[in-house]
């Protein structure tokens, strides 16, 4: 391993023991307000350099979460200027991932006649780095406007095919699925020219580990709250990047109950970290098997390419926490409520 590599593995383990700790955790929850979060974040933790210059009096909580979400991109760009041989390719997914999420949130206020109020949550530092023309984005307030504003991506290829119904609405997750398939392409193309040994046998693993249980929890979601037929229900999955068989895959999509669900994903191997990551709800089992991934890489994995990305899952992980804390102490919601929910 090259003197770069071990400089990725050990600045992203330094960073990672500057994550936020339980007492952290736990002073951010007795704030009373977002200024007194901002204050102690400011003040305690390792986002004080991004929000130095903030007055906490002033501060909007889109704002704040912009900043927060800039520093996390900065924090991941920084380690994928090293050399490792998939620097630029992790780097280009952090891309087309945050793309691919402002996209669908664009097309989901499509759907609900209110894009304009995209820009207000866009974040600014994608801007430097996208080929979306984003300005043409943030005015477009029917499709095929947003389509021209796609119109120099690989994204316009994409979704050219899809067309609004009678109603104007569009299929947002048929076109989300298409989105983060194109994404994945790519991670996989970049796993399996970039890498090989015991680094592609993990980093494999890792968003082999991660599909599965997106599949597993989208099949909750749409069986749960939208009652789709099981063919329908199956054209919503990505299952040719993932652990779980297509036979496997069809039964959980025709089973009677989220019960039967849940039975035939802890039936597999992968399936048994159910029980040890809690849950609240369909959509919190994602995030929470990836976090559980991440942390066993990032303290195990002698590959740096391995511990850069664990670092990056962590860090979004972080983030989400942070949010949550600062949209439940925002709206006066129960302590315990609201740690019920942090991923840690």
């Amino acid at each position: 391993m090259s003197a770069a590599s071990y400089a990725v593995s050990a600045k992203a383990r330094s960073k990672y023991g500057r994550f936020l700790t339980e007492r952290d955790y736990s002073n951010i929850l007795a704030c009373q307000s977002v200024a007194e979060v901002m204050v102690y974040l400011k003040a305690h933790t390792h986002y004080a350099s991004v929000l130095s210059d903030v007055n906490e009096r002033d501060v909007h909580r889109g704002r704040l979460e912009q900043l927060l979400r800039q520093y996390l991109f900065n924090e991941f760009d920084s380690l994928c200027r090293f050399d490792t041989g998939v620097s630029a390719g992790f780097s280009r997914y952090v891309i087309e991932k945050t793309e691919v999420e402002q996209i669908i949130r664009f097309l989901v206020l499509l759907n609900a006649n209110s894009t304009e109020k995209f820009i207000f949550q866009f974040p600014g530092f994608l801007s430097k780095h996208t080929e979306i023309d984003v300005y043409k984005l943030a005015n477009a307030r029917n499709y095929n406007e947003f389509l021209n504003a796609l119109s120099n991506t690989t994204y316009y290829d994409l979704l050219k095919k899809f067309k609004p119904d009678e109603k104007g609405r569009l299929p947002v997750s048929d076109m989300e699925n298409e989105l983060y398939a194109h994404v994945l392409k790519h991670m996989r193309e970049l796993i399996d020219k970039r890498t090989k040994g015991s680094e592609q046998r993990e980093l494999r693993a890792i968003f082999r580990t991660i599909n599965d249980y997106s599949i597993f929890s989208r099949i909750l979601r749409l069986k749960k709250y939208y009652d789709l037929p099981p063919e329908v229900i199956r054209a919503n999955m990505l299952p040719e990047y993932s652990n779980l068989s297509s036979r496997l895959v069809d039964r959980m999509c025709a089973a009677e109950s989220s019960a039967e669900v849940f039975q035939i994903m802890q039936s597999t191997n992968c399936g048994r970290l159910i029980g040890k990551i809690g849950y609240n709800y369909a959509g919190d089992i994602g995030p929470r098997v990836q976090y559980h991934v991440a942390k066993r890489y990032i303290h195990f994995s002698s590959n740096p390419s391995v511990v850069m990305i664990s670092f990056m899952f962590l860090s979004e992980t972080e983030l989400m926490n942070v949010i949550s804390l600062i949209e439940g102490i925002r709206y006066q919601i129960d302590p315990k409520t609201i740690q019920s929910i942090l991923i840690r």
